[in-house]
């Protein structure tokens, strides 16, 4: 990139611009609100719009290994990566019309409340510890590293500014970590949320350009010419590469993900992290009352089901553009290079028009921000309430909750902002990691939460039982990595794991509830924290969000721009010699 001083003046004035005006706009939109209580400061006093919290649970799910992963996953293998955007309709919907009315019927603040308030103290405590943990050693350090790279590689800030890359994935962390953690930090989770709102609208903007401007240079590049030039390029192609096809073999290898898993294991995964997920449920938690909450979760759906155009679909333009396969193939033998990491950031610098360029970086900036003082805020809210007032201090007050709060997320924020420049020196590992960390919790979690829901009679002590199963289980297969029977060189993907534990948790909850149950049948009483009139329109618009999401499929398959060219045989998709 060689940007002239005047470009690069303009960039840096529009990028700074869009940047503070986010700011403005969620410093004004919080004012006057009263940050001295643990329920205003913690949960914005329940007072969070639908459209807010659609928002805000969009951009605490993007984050820069999604922008990168997910297009690095389309460039690598096909659109099979629409799953994980369009297969969270369906959890969402699931939000929506079971945890949720829970939620707030219980006036629940965090998970682990949740927890206490089905089971007892204890469990609340093991929950709340492994979370914070996780929460603070783990995410903030790797979500700072891999948005500094991605603005390391987007914008090459080493060679801009004629320092090394290590210190300009430094600098990029501690900018991140200071402008995320001022929000979560002293805003609580109002501005958090407002912000994020107002980056929604900047993503959704700034991301669908890229396809747009994608498609124009590649037709451009292939003698085509214009957007259609370069769709028609792609279509001409299809049965050769089978590109446009998501609906891959059950015995598919990673990180393809098989057919049967878009409906058991990743809807499994999904319940955990929609549905019992801090940082994500917490915006929820937040709504003014049940109506708003549902219309902000099925609104969610939507925006998701939107992702394939901006988190999947340039990867796949990335793979047909001639400039990118040249320099793909003069870094290829570069060890400790992830081709599949730079195909978004090279589509970026390919197709981006330099006057836009400051506004894609605030919205990216913006996208990767959310995602840490998402995770500070959530974690700042469960050490403070479910540890440090539930064990350490019961009589803490909400004026001394809040500065507790304060004081660890400033502290977490720190620690995360030292540790994550050194993430680099671990290539990968911290990041496969955090995955196989967050799956060895992510069922014991949503079934202690959905266990206490169905069953009534479940014993205090079930979700410490599942939680050792699981942990044995799905460190015994990680331990073993068993191959598929039919595709010896592949492991088994990871889904398949978590959803035989959906339903081996699902037989003990039940065995436990019939042949154990509790003195007292559980009773989640209704504490009156806000109104749970439902949406009244929540059920069409529930029904038209699963058409929506399937149509998306059938797009996306044999039946549509996957036949382009040369029909591709149903029986070879489905994992069956045709």
């Amino acid at each position: 990139m060689n940007w002239s001083t005047t470009q690069l003046i303009w960039i840096a004035a529009t990028f700074l611009f869009f940047t503070a005006m986010v700011a403005v706009i969620s410093s004004w939109k919080t004012r006057g609100d009263n940050l001295e209580t643990a329920e205003g400061y913690f949960l914005a006093s329940r007072s969070l719009p639908g459209y807010v919290i659609a928002g805000s649970l969009l951009l605490t799910n993007l984050s820069a290994e999604q922008l990168v992963g997910l297009n690095g996953q389309s460039w690598k293998t096909n659109m099979g990566a629409i799953a994980w955007e369009v297969g969270s309709m369906f959890t969402l919907l699931v939000l929506a019309f079971f945890f949720l009315p829970q939620y707030l019927k219980v006036g629940t603040t965090t998970m682990p409340a949740m927890m206490e308030t089905c089971y007892d103290k204890s469990t609340k405590t093991l929950f709340s510890a492994v979370i914070v943990i996780m929460y603070s050693i783990l995410n903030l350090p790797v979500i700072l590293y891999s948005g500094a790279v991605v603005f390391e590689n987007i914008f090459d800030v080493s060679a801009m500014f004629g320092i090394q890359k290590f210190t300009a994935i430094a600098v990029l962390c501690v900018v991140i970590g200071v402008v995320g953690g001022c929000y979560a930090i002293f805003g609580g989770l109002k501005a958090v949320a407002v912000s994020d709102t107002i980056n929604g609208i900047g993503l959704i903007i700034g991301g669908l350009m890229i396809p747009f401007l994608g498609l124009a240079v590649l037709g451009s590049q292939t003698g085509g010419g214009g957007i259609m030039g370069g769709i028609r390029f792609i279509l001409q192609n299809e049965a050769e590469f089978h590109k446009l096809n998501a609906v891959n073999a059950w015995d598919s290898a990673q990180p393809q993900v098989p057919w049967p898993l878009i409906i058991t294991g990743m809807f499994f995964s999904n319940i955990y992290w929609w549905c019992c997920n801090q940082s994500f449920v917490q915006r929820s938690l937040a709504a003014k009352n049940l109506a708003e909450g549902q219309k902000g979760a099925i609104y969610c759906g939507f925006l998701k089901c939107l992702g394939p155009l901006y988190l999947v679909i340039p990867g796949i333009i990335a793979f047909y553009m001639p400039s990118i396969q040249d320099k793909m193939q003069a870094i290829a033998g570069n060890s400790g290079v992830s081709l599949m990491d730079q195909a978004y950031p090279m589509l970026i610098v390919e197709c981006v028009p330099w006057p836009v360029m400051g506004f894609l970086a605030a919205v990216l900036f913006g996208a990767i921000l959310s995602s840490f003082n998402s995770v500070l805020n959530s974690a700042s809210t469960m050490f403070t309430l479910d540890l440090y007032r539930s064990v350490f201090k019961p009589s803490a007050s909400d004026v001394e909750c809040v500065k507790v709060g304060k004081i660890y997320g400033t502290i977490a924020g720190i620690v995360s902002i030292c540790v994550a420049p050194f993430v680099a020196f671990t290539g990968n590992g911290i990041t496969t990691l955090l995955n196989s960390l967050a799956n060895f919790v992510s069922m014991p979690i949503a079934w202690t939460i959905l266990g206490a829901i169905i069953f009534h009679n479940i014993p205090k002590w079930a979700p410490k039982l599942i939680t050792v199963i699981d942990v044995v289980f799905y460190g015994a297969f990680l331990l073993i990595a068993p191959h598929y029977p039919s595709n010896p060189s592949e492991e088994i993907h990871y889904l398949y794991a978590i959803a035989v534990l959906f339903f081996i948790d699902w037989i003990v909850m039940w065995a436990c509830n019939k042949f154990a149950p509790r003195k007292e049948p559980l009773v989640l009483k209704d504490v009156g924290a806000v109104d749970l009139t439902p949406w009244k329109y929540r059920k069409i618009v529930a029904v038209i969000g699963i058409i929506v999401a399937i149509a998306i499929y059938i797009l996306f398959s044999p039946l549509g721009l996957a036949a382009a060219g040369e029909p591709t045989s149903w029986l070879s998709i489905w994992g069956v010699a045709a």
